[in-house]
């Protein structure tokens, strides 16, 4: 496995929406419907979310903050350690490195941060349609809260999306995580979808399955539920597995555990 942070400078006018890239790296996925499949991860920076309520300790400057696990993907304040991307093909060319180290084609994750921030970029655009163009299969691990055009941008129609919607424990409003718009146009358009919660201990005691079945009625067909445990360490980790693996049992939903956290103790680059 190599892992490569990759970064860079934009040249492109002041103002101007860029496509941001945190890493890219081959793992096996950690979470969900296709935990364990071997697959390309390209991770992309920036998020309309802050989710304090999932209590990850990190630092920016002298400021010490909570946030979710991907915090490095998250904080502007990282933005230098992102790379711009103004066009695909240096992209594309190190992309071609890591998988001509594979004699098969894995699956790509393309996550975040919330990627869907750039659903409508150019560049992101024809990234999407490079990696299709490939035969690759393509899952996005996003919030739902964004909505791909999938009439003028028919690539997304052959993705799989991970819903990781954002329950009230992640800290955030009902009116930021929830966009039942959204969830209903990715259910109906998607190639699949599933639902993605992720869930601590005092999360259940309180009793969130409620949320939980709101927002799984709100598309009109039942997509399948997946609920993992909070924690972006082995120790945060084994606080709240348990109580996840029996809120499953209780409610018949399917548990994921995060394989990726379970052997590297982290969540980047892995």
């Amino acid at each position: 496995m190599k892992t490569r942070v990759l970064r860079g400078h934009s040249t492109k006018p002041a103002g101007e929406k860029l496509f941001y890239l945190c890493e890219t790296f081959i793992s096996l996925q950690g979470e969900g419907r296709y935990a364990g499949v071997p697959s390309l991860f390209i991770r992309t920076g920036g998020c309309n979310m802050r989710c304090s309520g999932f209590g990850t300790l990190y630092r920016v400057g002298d400021e010490e903050k909570l946030g979710c696990d991907t915090w490095f993907a998250v904080e502007r304040e990282f933005v230098t350690e992102w790379e711009a991307i103004e066009d695909i093909s240096s992209l594309t060319e190190r992309l071609v490195y890591h998988l001509s180290e594979l004699h098969y084609v894995p699956h790509v994750v393309i996550t975040g941060g919330e990627p869907l921030l750039y659903r409508n970029d150019d560049t992101f655009i024809s990234l999407l349609e490079w990696l299709d163009d490939r035969g690759m299969k393509i899952t996005f691990e996003t919030n739902g809260t964004l909505v791909p055009d999938f009439d003028r941008y028919p690539v997304y129609r052959n993705a799989t999306y991970a819903l990781s919607v954002k329950l009230s424990n992640s800290g955030e409003s009902k009116n930021r995580r929830i966009n039942p718009d959204a969830i209903v146009s990715i259910s109906q358009n998607a190639l699949e979808a599933f639902f993605k919660f992720t869930l601590s201990r005092s999360a259940i005691e309180n009793g969130i399955v409620d949320e939980i079945e709101d927002i799984a009625n709100i598309p009109t067909s039942r997509v399948p539920i997946y609920c993992m445990p909070v924690g972006e360490s082995r120790e945060v980790l084994e606080k709240n597995d348990r109580a996840v693996f029996r809120f499953c049992i209780e409610n018949g939903y399917i548990y994921s555990d995060r394989l990726h956290i379970r052997v590297f103790d982290t969540t980047q680059g892995v």
